[in-house]
This record gives structure tokens, C-alpha cells and sequence, in this order.
């Protein structure tokens, strides 16, 4: 018998990525990917040119049945009534409205409860996350001040996942403009615990009172159909998949439940968590997201994840491998050295002007092997802190994953139990934001009320002594940061 195919799009900050899978089993089949490019705001053509090679380089959607896409998380996708783009998007990792976040957090404040101060609390309880410079309301503010004559063209506005799915479905209308929870509850205008819209908070980022008339992607629930592909382009055949945004997808392509936390090292490090009830933090420190299966996806998520090794590999003159083993020669806490990794702001906590910060340098540390350690070590401590966030409201932690590009490292794999406090489960590496999207076109495709069951990678588990002692350094020391 003919086997049935679906295929999972990860469209990330870096690149797009395609997975096509057998809709029953899982099985890999076809596989192709093509460059995003660099910085921190980017034409959305890019995205869709990108998607087209990494298709073609997938072997095509002629006999693939049904189509996801999950897609890097917060970026502003401003329409106008054509259609059209207004102007670049701006990124997840684009910290210039961080002053706009404190705007906003001030202001509703001020407006709920009549404290700026009670603005966290007042946003966390509105959607379930306090606004920092990488979500989108704070990118729309950003706009409405810096070129109002552009965010008075706003008609429409969508998540990279979103628009990419429109692009597929023809986007000859808003009509077929559709989002999912999990990317919808990291707008910053999403209620995520009641699943709708605030459009006051849109109106407050916009500076507009005639949002009513903006169009917001219709929020499908999970393993709903989001339409057909584009008849024009030959895609009639294929079934639409509501997507998911990048978090959510990787969980799902996890299979992650209750108590499961992954930690995944990309361009940004994010710890997440499955949760069945709405988190709401009033520090910020965790965002109170939804997945994509109906539950809930809190998460604490760093600005520095993988390139904090890069940037320390291209300083030592090594590969990764290189650096790797640089840091694995000296011993637990780098011999006092500490790297604080604020290299490009924070997020967690939320220091987006911050710069990094290098402690503890004598003559006996100023080695390659000391300052590799205390890099990887940076960088896990950073993450340990995020799953702390995370346990502290209450969210179960029982197992953690370790996956993203960084992961490969085996200095990364080998200190992450002693500083994470516990055993590690390493996942073969694999893409597990284009899985999660395959598992969900495959989801839609069988009309049932759960997804599939596939088994897609071997796990491998990390223990090792616990080191107590390098996260109580860099705790003492995380504080001691300066300003652009």
C-alpha cells in the first residue's frame, strides 16, 4: 500500500528547514533546507524564497498530502490592505523597543490599576507574560513611534508561521490568515489563559482607536484544518495545518507531556515546560505561552545561546569540537573564571542594553582551557537559572531534554547534569521544529483527536557530579554588568 506523506516546515531566525514524513509511522523520507539571512529584521520575501529552495530541495509537495509550518516566534509581519508588506519584519531577537516595553508595562499600569508599578502584574494577568523588547506589541508601540506613517498603513498584522502559511494558501484574502495559540500567545496581545484577543493592548501598542478594523489571524484550535493549498500554484491537493510556533513545535515533535522540560540551545536558549494551566509570572521571568496540542508551554527564554560558544571558538581559533575539548581540560568552575554571556542584551532577566561580563582573570586562568570552560559554563548556568523561573511557578520538572545546535557540543552535554542539578536526556540530533510540524499536518490529515504516535529518535542520558559550587559563583556575580 501507498504510503501517505506530510511535510514539516521550520522556518527560524537562521534558515528553513523541510522534513518530509510518513504520516503513520514518522519515517523520515526527504529532507532539504536553504539560508535565512542575517540580522534582525528581514524581508518576509526572504523567508518565502528560502521556503521554495529548501522545498525543492525536499523533492517537492507533488505527492505530500498535507503541509505545517512552525515558525520563529514574536516577529512583526505588518500588512497593509493590499496585502503587501509595509516593511521589513522585525525580529524576535530586535531589541530596539526595549524602551517601548517599559512604556507599555508603565502604561497599562497605570491605566488598570493606577500604578505604573502594578504594570507587570497587570500584564501578566491580561495574557500571561510581561512585555519585553521581543514581543510583537512592543515592535507595533516601537512603530506607532518611531514611523507612525507606517503603522497608520496597518491593516493586518502576523507571526512569520502565520504568513508563511497565507503565502501557501494562495493569500489571496485575510479571510485565510490564521495563527495558532502557541504562536498567538507571544504577541503580548493574546488573553492565553481564556484563548482571545485584547484588542485594548493592541490599541495601546498602535496608538490607534480604530484597531477593530485591524485584521488578527483567526486562532485555530489543535489538529484543525486551516484550508487547501493555492490552486493557482499546483498546492490544491494539500491540507493546511494551523502550524505552531517554534517552541511548540519542537515540544511536539518531542512528544513532551507533563513534567517534561526541554532545554534547547539555538540562536536564543529556551527552557520550556508542559503545563496543564495558564502560567502568569509578574517577574516577566517566565512567559506564559500555550502549546500546540491544548495545554500550556511556560517558558524562560536567554538572547544568548549557541552563539555564546561561536563567539568563544572564534576567539580561541578553534572549531567547536576544538572548543569542546578546551573546556573539558580544565577543571569544574574554570578555576574561579566566570563569563557572564550578556553578549547581545538579556532576556532572562531582562537586560536587553547589557553587555557580558568576564570575572575572575589571574594569571593562572588567562588560558585558552580556562576561558572555554567558563563559556560553557556561562551559558549552562544562564539556562539553569531559566528552569529555576520555570520550576518556581509551580510547573513540575521531572525530566530534562537537551536539544538545539549547541547540544552537539559534548563539553555542553557532558557539564549540563552537574550544573542543571540532575540527569540529562540527550535526543539524537534531529529538527524537531519541521518533526513537530510534520506531526501535526499528519495530525490534521487522520481527523482524530490526538496526533500520531511516532518514535523518531534515540535518547541518550548525561549524569555526572553535581557542581553546586559554579552556579553559586555566577549567581554572586551575573549582577555585575554594564550598559551599551
Amino acid at each position: 500500500m501507498r504510503e501517505t506523506l506530510v511535510a514539516g516546515i521550520d522556518s527560524s531566525t537562521q534558515s528553513c528547514k523541510v522534513v518530509v514524513r510518513d504520516a503513520a509511522t514518522g519515517a523520515l523520507r526527504r529532507f532539504g533546507q536553504a539560508p535565512h539571512p542575517d540580522g534582525t529584521e528581514v524581508d518576509p520575501e526572504a523567508w518565502w524564497d528560502a521556503l521554495r529552495v529548501a522545498l525543492a530541495a525536499a523533492g517537492g509537495l507533488d505527492d505530500v498530502a498535507a503541509v505545517s509550518v512552525a515558525g520563529q516566534q514574536h516577529g512583526l509581519v505588518a500588512l497593509d490592505a493590499e496585502g503587501e508588506v509595509i516593511r521589513p519584519a522585525l525580529l524576535w531577537n530586535d531589541t530596539r523597543s526595549a524602551g517601548a516595553a517599559r512604556d507599555l508595562i508603565a502604561e497599562l499600569g497605570r491605566a488598570d490599576r493606577g500604578d505604573a508599578a502594578a504594570g507587570p502584574a497587570a500584564w501578566a494577568e491580561a495574557t500571561g507574560s510581561v512585555p519585553v523588547a521581543s514581543l510583537t506589541v512592543t515592535k507595533l508601540r516601537w512603530l506607532a513611534d518611531h514611523e507612525p506613517e507606517n503603522a497608520a498603513r496597518v491593516a493586518a498584522v502576523a507571526l512569520p508561521h502565520d504568513w508563511l502559511t497565507w503565502r501557501l494558501s494562495g493569500a489571496t484574502s485575510f479571510d485565510t490568515l490564521v495563527t495558532d495559540r502557541s504562536d498567538a500567545s507571544g504577541t503580548g496581545y493574546f488573553d492565553t489563559a481564556r484563548g482571545v484577543y485584547r484588542r485594548d493592548l493592541l490599541a495601546l501598542a498602535l496608538r490607534r482607536d480604530d484597531v477593530e478594523g485591524v485584521v488578527l489571524p483567526r486562532v485555530l484550535g489543535p489538529g484543525v484544518e486551516a484550508g487547501r493549498g493555492d490552486l493557482a500554484a499546483d498546492l490544491g491537493h494539500l491540507v493546511l495545518a494551523p502550524g505552531a510556533g517554534d517552541n511548540a513545535g519542537a515540544a511536539l515533535g518531542l512528544g513532551m507531556v507533563r513534567g517534561d522540560v526541554a532545554i534547547s540551545i539555538g540562536t536564543s536558549g529556551v527552557v520550556s515546560a508542559v503545563a496543564p494551566e495558564p502560567v502568569a509570572d509578574p517577574t516577566g521571568l517566565v512567559a506564559g505561552f500555550a502549546d500546540a496540542t491544548g495545554s500550556f508551554l511556560p517558558l524562560a527564554v536567554t538572547l544568548n545561546g549557541s552563539r555564546v560558544l561561536d563567539a568563544a571558538a572564534r576567539l580561541l581559533g578553534v572549531d567547536h569540537a576544538g572548543l569542546s575539548a578546551l573546556a573539558l581540560a580544565a577543571p569544574a568552575g574554570a578555576g574561579g573564571l566566570t563569563l557572564v554571556p550578556y553578549l547581545d542584551g538579556e532576556r532572562t532577566p531582562n537586560l536587553p542594553e547589557a553587555t557580558g561580563s568576564l570575572l575572575g582573570l589571574t594569571l593562572s586562568t588567562m588560558t585558552p582551557e580556562h576561558l572555554a570552560r567558563a563559556a560553557v559554563e556561562g551559558l549552562l548556568c544562564g539556562l539553569a537559572d531559566g528552569v529555576e523561573a520555570v520550576r518556581a511557578q509551580g510547573v513540575p520538572v521531572e525530566r530534562i531534554r537537551l536539544i538545539g545546535g549547541a547540544a552537539r557540543s559534548e563539553a555542553v552535554r557532558t557539564l549540563a547534569p552537574g550544573i542543571l542539578g540532575g540527569p540529562v536526556q540527550v535526543p539524537t540530533p534531529g529538527e524537531y521544529v519541521a518533526d513537530g510540524a510534520a506531526r501535526q499536518a499528519a495530525w490534521v490529515l487522520s481527523g482524530e483527536p490526538e496526533p500520531p504516535t511516532w518514535t523518531t529518535a534515540e535518547v541518550r542520558i548525561y549524569d555526572g557530579e553535581p557542581a553546586p559550587q559554579v552556579r553559586e559563583r555566577y549567581a554572586a556575580r551575573r549582577h555585575l554588568v554594564t550598559g551599551r
